[in-house]
């Protein structure tokens, strides 16, 4: 049975349309698909875009980060998601090292949308990354960065730690804010961040954000699927919450998290940094 998430818009969602929902004040529901049957009850819940992440190599395929996932894994899972779906956007995260120079991102964006069926591709970071998103864009490939906690620099990271704590990081996560916009990126990821310099950046960019980690200060949120129905081993994130607790169906799940995103009662102040 279907589990419709209440205002839901019928027509499909589109690029300019993510902006039209910022400018308009509505949240946008995002969530992590990697198969046609995940992707299509995603779209029957309320979803507005479904991401097919890199984060695929950690909670499906079991490895301890996301750098192992390979472009023709992930033009696999994002075609299998691409036909479950008729209304959400679909994005798909660009694999490690597919965004080292333009002509590598181009190749890898021209697979995931031809071959995959992806409306928008994420790739993260800044620096060098803003002349790759220039060269998509450029391209006719509609971009989403990402920005804050990026998987894919685990290592010089340090582990899976929030940034923008210390004033002098906040202030280069601010600043790479403002380039990928100007770079050309039609939507921001911010994950793991402080929610009062994930507000401040919403506030000041015209390109929507959505957050994972960052409070409800952005015009969007998105979980991992696997992450908010309770499913993903080992301890759960802080930014994630159990949706299919107290529930009896993942439609039922789903259609909770994107409406309680809508509502504003998702996230919490427990869910943010």
């Amino acid at each position: 049975m279907n589990i419709p998430s209440a205002d839901v818009q019928s027509k499909p969602v589109t690029v300019p349309g993510l902006r039209a929902m910022k400018q308009a004040g509505r949240k946008i529901v995002m969530l992590t698909a990697y198969d046609a049957s995940f992707a299509a009850r995603a779209e029957e819940g309320g979803v507005d875009v479904v991401l097919v992440g890199d984060s695929l190599g950690m909670v499906v395929q079991g490895h301890a980060s996301t750098l192992p996932v390979t472009l023709d894994q992930a033009v696999y899972h994002t075609a299998a998601a691409a036909r479950g779906l008729s209304r959400a956007l679909l994005v798909a995260d660009l694999p490690f090292m597919t965004d080292r120079d333009p002509g590598h991102a181009l190749d890898a964006a021209h697979r995931l949308m031809a071959e995959g069926g992806a409306a928008m591709v994420k790739l993260e970071g800044a620096g060098h990354v803003c002349g790759v998103i220039e060269a998509l864009v450029e391209r006719n490939v509609p971009v989403c960065a990402h920005l804050g906690l990026t998987p894919q620099s685990v290592h010089r990271l340090g582990g899976y730690r929030v940034q923008g704590r210390e004033a002098e990081v906040a202030q280069r996560i601010l600043a790479d804010a403002r380039a990928v916009a100007a770079a050309g990126a039609a939507l921001l990821v911010l994950e793991a961040i402080p929610a009062e310099l994930a507000a401040r950046i919403t506030d000041e960019l015209e390109i929507p954000t959505v957050g994972i980690g960052a409070g409800a200060g952005t015009d969007g949120q998105v979980l991992v699927v696997y992450d908010m129905l309770g499913i993903t081993p080992g301890k759960r994130p802080k930014f994630a919450r159990d949706f299919l607790a107290g529930r009896g169906s993942v439609p039922e799940a789903i259609a909770a998290y994107a409406d309680e995103v809508r509502a504003g009662r998702f996230p919490g102040p427990e869910h943010q940094y």
